[in-house]
């Protein structure tokens, strides 16, 4: 649980710049790094993408008022995704105990095929999907309505628009009658105002995933870097050495 927090932001050619390697996730810590940013360049700040860490959005509230606060999509997705593969899990459980062994073994691939969106299944998956669906008409509920709910980001145009979609797809959750989703009912009340923010621009600190990416390899190169100091170095000179030093 010891977190470091890497600040970057998007330039206008896609390229990622580091800013800051703090040294903890505290709001303290992080509302220090912003009031840091000349005062002639805080009314440039935009946008700011977050995770869903009441730490981030009270430091950037406080100190970047007029910013406009977006939960990511990935981490949208990610927690309502949870709570449909909680959901296969337990359904799939159950099936192993109570199906004969030869049906259950129908069941193979279930998983991935889950976790696909409908499109690129191959005949295969969508067999044993429907083989699952059959025996776990719960779960096919809570597989179209997580499809649904992708859809809304995909296509809903404007925030009132993506607002609205939501809040029908969450009558219908409750409807169903499904509990899988109820934690993330929770999170969309929550923080509703800035995930649908989303639907403003499109903005998405989806590029944040593929740098997250790139620390866990420097990490694992290093075997574990403990300064932060260095931890900057290293971030800096994968995203910028080459461009720098390679003439």
């Amino acid at each position: 649980r010891d977190f470091v927090v890497i600040v970057t932001v998007r330039m206008d050619d896609e390229s990622t710049e580091l800013l800051a390697v703090l040294p903890d996730r505290k709001k303290d810590t992080v509302v220090a790094f912003l009031r840091s940013i000349p005062e002639a360049l805080k009314p440039t700040v935009l946008n700011v993408c977050i995770d869903m860490h009441e730490g981030y959005a009270n430091a950037v509230r406080e100190v970047l008022p007029k910013a406009k606060l977006i939960v990511d999509r990935f981490h949208v997705s990610k927690a309502y995704r949870e709570g449909a593969d909680q959901l296969r899990k337990t359904e799939q459980r159950r099936l192993k105990r109570e199906l004969p062994k030869e049906q259950y073994e129908e069941l193979k691939g279930s998983m991935w095929a889950f976790r696909k969106k409908p499109q690129p299944l191959d005949p295969e998956g969508k067999t044993v999907l429907e083989n699952l669906f059959a025996h776990a008409p719960a779960l096919k509920t809570a597989y179209e309505l997580r499809e649904e709910l992708t859809g809304i980001f995909d296509t809903a145009k404007g925030k009132a628009t993506g607002s609205a979609a939501i809040e029908r797809w969450q009558q219908k959750v409750r409807r169903s009658g499904l509990k899988c989703f109820d934690a993330f009912l929770t999170t969309l009340s929550n923080w509703k105002a800035e995930i649908t923010n989303y639907f403003l621009d499109r903005q998405t600190s989806g590029f944040v995933e593929g740098l997250n990416n790139k620390i866990k390899v420097i990490k694992r190169r290093c075997y574990g870097i403990f300064d932060v100091s260095n931890l900057f170095r290293r971030i800096f000179l994968d995203l910028r050495g080459y461009a720098l030093f390679s003439t």
